[in-house]
């Protein structure tokens, strides 16, 4: 799900942009799990001891993979009515994320972030909303666990979108606290200017939905109770988010995004949260998300200085610190943009994916693993790299080879999955809008 670019070159044939690699041992392949999906965009375990695999497509839809490999015929969820209406070739809307709620064993409750159609006005004179965000819960039928009541919908949080792009996407319960985690991209168009990009206080680039944490909830990651109401939200507040009682709103937990696409909770460790966040037209980025974290967007793309005048040419300098003192916080991941001039570019836009924790791929554990939506915008080119993490500077990263697809997937890469084992399945289609049928999941899996 690329952000907007505004060239497109061909990527020069480099495996890895840092010193030193990610020490790839063994060799390895993607094993086909399910097809005939449209546009699927992630694959959810509900961790419920039933192994089933639900595919979240972007269509509206979501399918349970059997533990057999075979695919239910009828949907579990269908909210394709409720979404605002998509464009086949390309689009950035639609339901983009899937997340159980970690009693689902028992309470039978799941949430869902999809796209409606916008409520009446918009962000100022002349300009409309395009979409609104929403994040619902729903609940199993009481008669067939492979099926969502549709009746059941309770929508949890709603959030205005001036455009059509940059919507985030991704929710995820923190696996050390049960709080609904939420990323929402800056409100769309491009460099965080347009209707409803308000102005910051860094005053030399314009826009700055990324750095304002009082207007509204837009290039942030939120952290919500998804079990506590109040008189005016269907959702509580965390006492220890960092805003609370402070200068900013009390959902974020995290700031300074520009689409923060997918991220993920590493199983394993420290249960970081991984994120990554697609660039304009020079960095795509893998941010480690902490409490409070500032990660620079406008001001900075990566490590860089971003500049709303011309967003193929850095700034010279920029400000290391926000007027409230939080430093602007590098990625630990960086990667060039194929729309970079300097060359050497990889990637149209970052896919975050999930650090390896399963047992089948022993020299993988502990390795992040993410990919590429294309190399080029000139055909389905997505590539998987893997990283290694270091307590110096940037990560280093290369291309994960693999053994049926020597050059690129020759699909669109849309996003990852991961079992309750910690394997690892990725998302594609030929296609790069949602329509078509060439829609597959696949698992990561040792070469044959």
């Amino acid at each position: 799900m690329q952000g907007c670019k505004k060239v497109d070159v061909s990527p020069d044939k480099i495996s890895s942009q840092n010193s030193g690699n990610a020490t790839i041992s063994g060799s390895y392949d993607l094993k086909l799990v399910a097809d005939n999906f449209v546009s699927p965009l992630s694959v959810v375990d509900p961790a419920d001891e039933t192994k089933r695999l639900f595919v979240v497509d972007q269509i509206g839809k979501i399918w349970i993979i059997n533990p057999d490999g075979t695919t239910l015929s009828n949907p579990f969820l269908d909210i394709s009515s409720k979404l605002v209406t998509l464009s086949p070739g390309y689009d950035e809307r639609g339901l983009l994320s899937l997340a159980f709620h970690p009693n689902f064993k028992s309470n039978g409750k799941l949430y869902v972030f999809y796209t409606a159609p916008p409520r009446p006005g918009g962000p100022e004179p002349g300009a409309s909303w395009d979409n609104q965000t929403r994040i619902s819960e729903f609940t199993v039928s009481a008669g067939n666990p492979n099926l969502a009541d549709i009746s059941s919908e309770r929508v949890i949080f709603k959030a205005n979108h001036p455009q059509s792009n940059h919507n985030g996407g991704s929710i995820a319960f923190g696996p050390d606290d049960g709080y609904l985690y939420i990323s929402i991209g800056d409100g769309g168009f491009a460099d965080d200017n347009a209707p409803g990009h308000v102005d910051d206080w860094y005053t030399k680039n314009a826009g700055g939905n990324g750095q304002d944490i009082t207007h509204n909830l837009l290039g942030n990651v939120l952290r919500i109770d998804v079990d506590k109401t109040s008189a005016d939200q269907n959702y509580g507040i965390p006492p220890d988010n960092p805003f609370v009682g402070h200068f900013g709103k009390d959902e974020i937990w995290a700031f300074g995004l520009r689409n923060p696409y997918r991220f993920s909770f590493d199983m394993g460790g420290q249960h970081w949260l991984y994120l990554g966040d697609a660039g304009q037209s020079l960095y795509e980025e893998i941010d480690v998300i902490t409490k409070g974290g500032n990660y620079g967007w406008n001001v900075k793309e990566g490590t860089h200085c971003f500049n709303t005048d011309n967003d193929l040419k850095e700034r010279k300098a920029c400000p290391v610190e926000d007027p409230q003192g939080n430093p602007l916080i590098d990625p630990v991941i960086e990667a060039k943009n194929t729309a970079n001039p300097e060359g050497g570019g990889l990637m149209v836009t970052i896919v975050g994916g999930n650090v390896y924790r399963g047992i089948s791929l022993p020299f993988l554990y502990g390795k992040y693993i993410f990919g590429s939506y294309s190399a080029t915008f000139n055909g389905p080119q997505g590539k998987l790299y893997i990283a290694k993490q270091s307590s110096i500077g940037l990560w280093p990263f290369e291309e994960l080879p693999l053994k049926s697809f020597p050059k690129n997937l020759g699909q669109w890469l849309k996003g990852f999955g991961q079992d309750q084992h910690g394997e690892i399945y990725v998302a594609a289609s030929k296609q790069a809008g949602p329509q078509g049928k060439t829609g597959k999941i696949w698992k990561l899996v040792f070469a044959q």
